[in-house]
């Protein structure tokens, strides 16, 4: 999407064409915009922090009247400084707030592909910890799934409860840091122990609502086809066998 929006360069001008389809999307509800670039611009990571604080200078200023607009810093770093990463995020918090868009929540992701489970252990904590925001509408995004290596690539899941446990470490330490978080990826298999194991996710982090602000299933759209977790309806995999269990939690 950064190529997209803004072509050649982070410094460069706007896409006015892409950019028309981005401004004609409304529903009256929220729209995150979501950069699904992994920390990389033209697939070379990205190193140049001011250049980064220039994109998002030049989005934020587009959108800056638009309170249905939040505003996602970059879908999961990953194989990076954790210190570059935390660096990236404040420089976009920052250009996006003195772009005047200081009323829209940002969305922050880590590094290590923004793993809720490896939040802390990857060491990525440390630096995201210590994010500012001069609005204070930081939302910590962690994306979190419940197959064997986290990558929401099976439809197995580890077992009945490896959706609480895998939460229970990024929970502790929002609530010791006075942080807040949504999941903004999370999915499991049509069956009954991905169920089970999404049930007790749902029920933990409403238990743990203070922390917990919300949860993104991923995925939907009509070109999904019969993708393991696909929430389109009327036919997707998880919209027929996975949502009637959890319509409680939404």
């Amino acid at each position: 999407m950064m190529e997209r929006f803004i072509p050649n360069q982070m410094t460069g001008t706007v896409n006015a064409t892409y950019a028309q389809g981005l401004d004609s999307l409304h529903r009256g509800a929220y729209a995150i915009i979501d950069p699904h670039n992994f920390g990389r611009y033209y697939g070379n990571i990205i190193t140049d922090v001011n250049g980064f604080g220039s994109w998002w200078s030049t989005m934020a200023k587009r959108y800056a009247s638009n309170s249905k607009v939040i505003f996602d810093t970059n879908n999961e770093f990953h194989d990076e400084d954790n210190t570059l990463v935390a660096n990236l995020n404040q420089k976009a918090i920052d250009a996006i707030r003195a772009a005047g868009a200081t009323s829209q929540y940002i969305f922050v992701e880590g590094n290590s592909w923004t793993g809720a489970w490896h939040w802390t252990s990857s060491g990525t904590a440390d630096g995201m910890g210590r994010l500012t925001d001069p609005s204070n509408k930081i939302i910590y995004e962690m994306h979190q799934y419940l197959d064997s290596d986290g990558s929401g690539t099976s439809a197995t899941c580890v077992s009945s409860t490896i959706g609480k446990e895998r939460l229970q470490a990024a929970t502790a330490w929002l609530k010791a840091n006075g942080k807040k978080a949504i999941l903004g990826e999370t999915a499991g298999g049509s069956n009954s122990q991905c169920i089970a194991a999404l049930q007790g996710m749902l029920g933990y982090m409403v238990d743990n609502s203070d922390v917990w602000t919300g949860w993104l299933w991923w995925g939907a759209g009509p070109w999904w086809g019969t993708y393991i977790y696909g929430m389109e309806p009327p036919s997707g995999t998880a919209y027929t066998g996975v949502l009637p269990y959890l319509t409680q939690y939404i």
